[in-house]
């Protein structure tokens, strides 16, 4: 298989090479002339007729393409251009009926008719440098289009690995800080709550790698998070995640919910001295997946100072959204007295 890939990409390498497709066009020029002029008078003589027409194509377009172009038109001299065009056509058309007079040696009815048709000699010189020109041009667009789609998809990627590199140190400072008290504490629960840690960060490390990952990691991911906030928080808060419908093959970007998590806690629960709550919902439909959170709210916020480290995640997950579901999500945000609201929906495809 690998062999009939290298295969493939040496021939598209070959193929693609100026000298290569331009020797494969005007062949293909040639036999098509040939085929129109017939073979009357033998086919050598044909021949040699199309290979001089041939000839002199090649002389106006890469003249045309290699000098005209890039020194006049490119700089926005159009009726410089136009003239030098013109101009040239003018001197290379006798040459070509020269040329053609000469060979016609012997055949004099076949010279004054050359000779009357001088004027549709110049047409259609004119005529093939102008089509170059408009190939020219189309080409140039296109690889321009090309260069600047790969360039914003380059910027695209670069992006996300800054944005999902500042999502895993975020989370792992809050895990460790609340590890760290429990430590501190003697707590029985610290061992389990580092077998959770262990297993999320083999998650982030080993599987968020990929652009899509399956949203069962994702569901799982979450409840292991949830696990280490219950072993945390105790029966002081109310922490409920439920998901309706089947989690099958769908993938997801990774770690598009865990912002959303760390600021129900972060700036709710871990605010709050009495009964609070985090209730999250995950609906998932084949091609789509709806996701609710709500969190409690504390009645006296901390000073700003205390709070200014956050929010980065979500400035993140909106970038991320941009990036990843252009035109196909919807976050909506209710920023309540008592109660943080947010509603994300995404289109998977």
């Amino acid at each position: 298989m690998d062999f009939r890939k290298d295969i493939g990409a040496g021939l598209y390498n070959f193929i693609t090479r100026r000298v290569v497709y331009h020797s494969f066009f005007w062949l293909f020029a040639l036999i098509v002339l040939i085929l129109i002029e017939g073979f009357e008078q033998g086919f050598w003589f044909t021949l040699s007729n199309e290979i001089i027409r041939i000839f002199f194509y090649c002389l106006i377009v890469y003249f045309n393409l290699y000098y005209l172009i890039p020194n006049y038109l490119t700089r926005n001299k159009f009726l410089t251009y136009c003239g030098l065009l013109i101009l040239a056509t003018v001197i290379i058309t006798p040459l070509n009926v020269i040329v053609f007079y000469l060979k016609f040696t012997g055949h004099p009815v076949a010279q004054q008719m050359l000779v009357e048709s001088r004027n549709f000699y110049f047409l259609v010189s004119f005529l093939v440098a102008g089509i170059s020109t408009i190939v020219k041009i189309v080409s140039d667009w296109s690889k321009q289009l090309k260069e600047k789609q790969e360039l914003e998809t380059q910027t695209m990627q670069s992006e996300l690995r800054f944005l999902k590199s500042q999502i895993n140190p975020h989370f792992l400072f809050n895990t460790l800080n609340n590890l760290y008290a429990l430590t501190l504490k003697k707590s029985d629960q610290a061992p389990e709550i580092v077998l959770k840690l262990s297993e999320m960060m083999r998650y982030m490390l080993y599987e968020c790698n990929e652009k899509r990952v399956p949203l069962s990691k994702e569901v799982n991911y979450i409840q292991n998070y949830l696990d280490l906030e219950r072993l945390r928080h105790g029966k002081k808060v109310d922490i409920r995640f439920e998901v309706e419908g089947v989690v099958g093959e769908q993938k997801i970007a990774p770690l598009m919910f865990i912002p959303f998590l760390e600021n129900s806690f972060k700036h709710g629960l871990n605010n709050l001295i009495t009964q609070g709550f985090v209730l999250i919902r995950m609906q998932v439909e084949p091609n789509t997946v709806y996701f609710f959170i709500e969190n409690s709210k504390p009645d006296v916020l901390p000073p700003r100072d205390l709070r200014r480290s956050g929010g980065i995640g979500l400035v993140n997950v909106h970038r991320r959204l941009n990036l990843l579901y252009p035109e196909n999500y919807a976050l909506d945000i209710d920023d309540n007295p008592n109660s943080y609201v947010v509603n994300l929906k995404i289109n998977l495809n």
